[in-house]
């Protein structure tokens, strides 16, 4: 068996022929694992597509209807990531992929096989390759960090020698190689993840599941979570669907992005697009935590009109959204703007490669319009937002 640090993704037929080693001889391999292993074989492993799919639920207040005509795809070796209000249906879609909730209509097909027809064998196969991470990480508090990790392979029946190999170089991948035999009781919230994760490695996976892996985290540990679940994408070629409620995590660390609301898709897309461009108003929404208010000292002299009498300044909003190229360039907008302009507020960040951000400009009252500055492509988006009176 190869090293985990050289693997990579790998055919469901040689995971299937991995749990083959692992299942008692006397259980027969059913005709459906034989067709998931030869249907799949030469196709990309941790490929999942959503095929109108629908799930009810049903109360003492009637049915609720938690997702809705959900059809997309995600792509093999990805970072996917699913936010949305609380009740949007994230935590419903993602525990369809591995069968932890079963779709009232529609179909899930992970690797272009509709799991919803596998039976129980392939069923726990399909478990095998799909991890999952929790936001509450799930640990046993009875059991050390080494056992915590090494629990499913027992369950699985590995061979001990497997297990005591595999369990360490999980352990140094998510650099907790030193706390083998501490309890989850003595560990950080952050060391706790990362023995979370690597507990969800151990039957390498070909897709990571992430519920909310960050939420019960602070800032700085939150990133060096999710600077390690890039460097397992990268490194291994996992699949990795993460949901969330913080557009931060998604605009850190994802390549696409599906916004719900109402167990519905609003959008989706590659974020640099969806965040330089929101479409619906649940985007815009969520979007809205990443942007600061305007001070509040500016607020309050702001006018919504030129005042009648004495020098003035106008205060204009100017946003990059990542297309056509446009790159923030202060001094190409102060020389459009008059040399008296200055900036007052805002921020760029980059996207995948775009530029994405708002600034808040301060520039005489008399000069080109906020429109002429988009058609010198200075920016994408421009408006006057009002007036202040001139400081002297």
């Amino acid at each position: 068996m190869r090293s985990f640090k050289s693997f990579l993704p790998q055919s469901l037929a040689f995971v299937s022929q991995q749990e083959a080693n692992v299942r008692p001889t006397d259980q027969p391999v059913t005709p459906t694992t034989q067709s998931v292993q030869a249907t799949t074989s030469a196709k990309p492993a941790g490929t999942v597509t959503f095929d109108n799919l629908g799930k009810t639920y049903h109360s003492s207040a009637g049915p609720v209807h938690a997702l809705q005509d959900i059809s997309l795809a995600i792509p093999a070796g990805s970072i996917y990531g699913i936010i949305g209000r609380s009740g949007a249906g994230k935590s419903s879609l993602l525990r369809t992929i591995n069968r932890l909730e079963q779709p009232t209509s529609g179909r899930v097909l992970v690797d272009e096989i509709d799991i919803s027809t596998l039976d129980e064998n392939a069923l726990v196969t399909l478990r095998r390759r799909i991890g999952m991470i929790f936001q509450h990480f799930n640990l046993l508090s009875a059991k050390t960090v080494w056992e915590n990790v090494a629990l499913p392979l027992k369950v699985a029946g590995v061979e001990k020698n497997e297990i005591r190999r595999r369990v360490g170089e999980l352990l140094e991948l998510v650099g907790l190689q030193t706390k083998h035999d501490t309890y989850p009781g003595r560990l950080s919230g952050g060391q706790k993840q990362r023995i979370g994760i690597a507990r969800a490695l151990v039957h390498h996976p070909e897709i990571l599941l992430c519920d909310e892996a960050t939420s019960a985290l602070d800032p700085e540990t939150t990133q060096a979570i999710l600077q390690l679940l890039r460097d397992i994408n990268r490194r291994l070629g996992l699949t990795v669907v993460l949901i969330t409620h913080e557009m931060g995590v998604i605009r850190e660390i994802c390549d696409q992005v599906l916004v719900l609301e109402k167990g519905r898709i609003a959008e989706s897309g590659a974020v640099w697009q969806v965040f330089g461009n929101p479409q619906h108003a649940a985007t815009r929404a969520l979007l809205r935590t990443l942007e600061h208010d305007l001070p509040e000292e500016l607020t309050q002299q702001l006018l919504p009109e030129p005042p009648a009498y004495g020098r003035f300044e106008r205060v204009i909003e100017i946003r990059f959204t990542g297309h056509a190229d446009i790159e923030p360039n202060l001094a190409h907008l102060s020389a459009a703007l008059g040399a008296s302009t200055r900036l007052l507020h805002g921020g760029v960040d980059r996207i995948q490669g775009h530029a994405h951000g708002r600034l808040l400009l301060v520039t005489g009252g008399v000069g080109p319009s906020a429109d002429a500055l988009i058609s010198q492509h200075l920016c994408h988006q421009a408006k006057v937002l009002g007036y202040v009176p001139h400081p002297h």
